[in-house]
């Protein structure tokens, strides 16, 4: 997505999806499907963008990272922490469940801990998370990444570069 912005000047805005909210639990089937997965997945980061990735536990309520968010983003600093809350599970393996773990994170970019940590509770930035919430259900979205571009376009899965420069140029309105 970074590299959209600065090739064909993409706003990013980040919403708000749970793939397995609280209280769902995981076959224990899918779940070593997934497991058995992983070293493929590991393989593909590592080749393609260079990254070793140590990802987080699985099943996690991400509930509280998303409510983060929501503050991080009224603050000014939404993608430097979304940034910091991905690096935090894929790369360094530690659980965004954890609001000791959030608080850090909040700190790491610039946000006071104990403001964080009560925007946590707030009732707003959890009424913004479900609103998101609900436009994916609209969409329909089962599964991430989703991006949607123009309210018109929507791409699942990762997928490389020069798909999302297409979908980009399509949304934009330039001829193909």
């Amino acid at each position: 997505m970074e590299a959209l912005r600065q090739s064909h000047g993409v706003t990013v805005r980040w919403r708000s999806f749970e793939l397995r909210p609280a209280g769902t639990t995981i076959p224990p089937e899918y779940k070593a499907r997934i497991e058995a997965m992983r070293p493929q997945l590991y393989q593909m980061a590592r080749e393609r963008y260079g990254l070793d990735l140590n990802s987080g536990p699985m099943g996690i309520d991400s509930r509280p990272a998303l409510i983060g968010a929501k503050y991080a983003e009224d603050q000014g600093v939404g993608d430097a922490y979304h940034e910091a809350v991905f690096a935090g599970y894929w790369l360094h393996g530690r659980s965004i469940a954890e609001t000791a773990v959030l608080a850090d994170i909040a700190e790491l970019v610039g946000l006071e801990r104990e403001a964080f940590l009560a925007a946590l509770t707030d009732e707003r930035w959890e009424t913004a998370v479900a609103a998101d919430i609900q436009q994916a259900m609209a969409y329909g979205l089962s599964g991430v990444p989703a991006l949607v571009f123009a309210d018109k376009y929507l791409v699942t899965g990762a997928q490389p570069y020069e798909t999302l420069v297409q979908v980009t140029e399509q949304a934009a309105g330039v001829k193909l």
